[in-house]
């Protein structure tokens, strides 16, 4: 998960779009959609991702969020930033879903947040780790995340305000939901069993390190393109037609950076009124129901699908299977009737007789001989 989710194969799509920056240059219309469907997809997953309560699927959906930013700032032309966005998202992502696997092995295979909390006591390094990687993904300074997810809000944001709004909501409930997963992992009490309560245990060093080596660079991985450096674009500037544009930080930009940081306060000051000051569970799955029952099932896409999609056409497979193999099987096992009656009844003319064979032979001659005297 840490390296095909966070860094190669999710961020595919992103790698040809950006080495092919300049055919979507040349359509607008195209770059547009991209932008949309970037913006809407940010804050579709991150609502999926604000009730669920397995570990990793928290970390699935924010992946997608995280892409959908990378799509809107492909769609608005800054090529470069989704590509520093890709860096700074691999450091933190693949911190979050190797310290989610150090969480899950001292509990046995255990991914239900319900069923965890208090870890940070006995799980210290993955726990500051963790601690580290989640305030990157919220965006808060100094930390990796911020750089990155700041330039894509202010391109968004001199670009369409829409999609600057989309795309603000869309990191607040990231800052939510990643706080919530912190909050209910790795604070409170224990909520599993007693028999995993006893074998707790911090993670051996073949884990922890890398999540160490990756903790840092979420807190340093900004500095690959801080305000006046321009190495990164410098070094991405002979893939790309188009030089990328240098925002020049007045009033605009320093409030907008205050704005996103004011949001993901915002989102862990909610996080933290709920799962620390009134200690709140997730319910049950049967329990829950209204919006978070539609955001729980991620909006019922995958039942959509299966009822409009998956169905219709298995249908339509069977139904020709069950023709076309019929239709075939009566083919090819009548040829092989056919073949073997003409074998038995071949057969009987090997009869053993010399005399009959000296006769077949001479009429056949003969019909060779009038054949030829007809023929001319």
């Amino acid at each position: 998960s840490a390296l095909i989710h966070a860094a190669t194969m999710v961020t595919a799509g992103i790698f040809m779009i950006t080495r092919m920056n300049f055919l979507f240059d040349l359509t607008p219309d195209v770059q547009n959609i991209i932008a949309i469907v970037g913006a809407v997809t940010s804050l579709a997953a991150a609502s999926i991702g604000l009730v669920q309560n397995d570990i990793k699927k928290v970390l699935a959906y924010s992946t997608v969020s995280q892409l959908g930013l990378m799509f809107l700032a492909l769609g608005l032309g800054a090529y470069q930033i989704a590509v520093f966005h890709v860096i700074t998202h691999a450091f933190f992502k693949a911190c979050l879903f190797l310290g989610s696997g150090s969480v899950i092995h001292a509990l046995h295979g255990e991914q239900d947040m319900r069923n965890m909390g208090g870890l940070k006591k006995v799980m210290k390094i993955t726990f500051i780790t963790f601690l580290i990687a989640t305030l990157a993904i919220s965006g808060l300074p100094p930390f990796s995340g911020f750089f990155s997810k700041d330039e894509i809000l202010m391109t968004a944001f001199h670009h369409n305000k829409a999609l600057w709004v989309i795309a603000s909501l869309a990191s607040i409930m990231t800052a939510f939901y990643m706080f919530r997963l912190l909050y209910l992992t790795f604070f409170k009490s224990f909520r599993g069993t007693e028999e995993q309560k006893h074998h707790l245990h911090e993670s051996p060093g073949l884990i922890t390190f890398p999540l160490v080596i990756l903790a840092i660079l979420s807190l340093v991985g900004g500095a690959l393109s801080l305000p006046g450096n321009s190495w990164l674009n410098d070094y991405l500037a002979p893939v790309f037609l188009k030089q990328a544009e240098h925002h020049h930080f007045g009033t605009t930009e320093y409030m907008l950076m205050g704005v996103a940081v004011v949001g993901a306060l915002i989102g862990i000051g909610i996080a933290y009124a709920k799962y620390i000051k009134q200690a709140a569970v997730p319910p049950q799955d049967s329990e829950i129901t209204g919006v978070s029952k539609v955001l729980y099932n991620k909006f019922y896409v995958d039942e959509f699908y299966n009822a409009v999609i998956v169905k219709p056409i298995y249908a339509i497979g069977t139904f020709f299977r069950d023709v076309i193999e019929a239709a075939l099987s009566g083919f090819i096992f009548g040829l092989g009737r056919l073949t073997n009656m003409l074998g038995t009844e071949g057969k009987t003319l090997q009869n053993g007789s010399i005399g009959f064979y000296l006769f077949a032979f001479v009429l056949g001659l003969c019909s060779v001989v009038v054949y030829i005297f007809l023929a001319k």
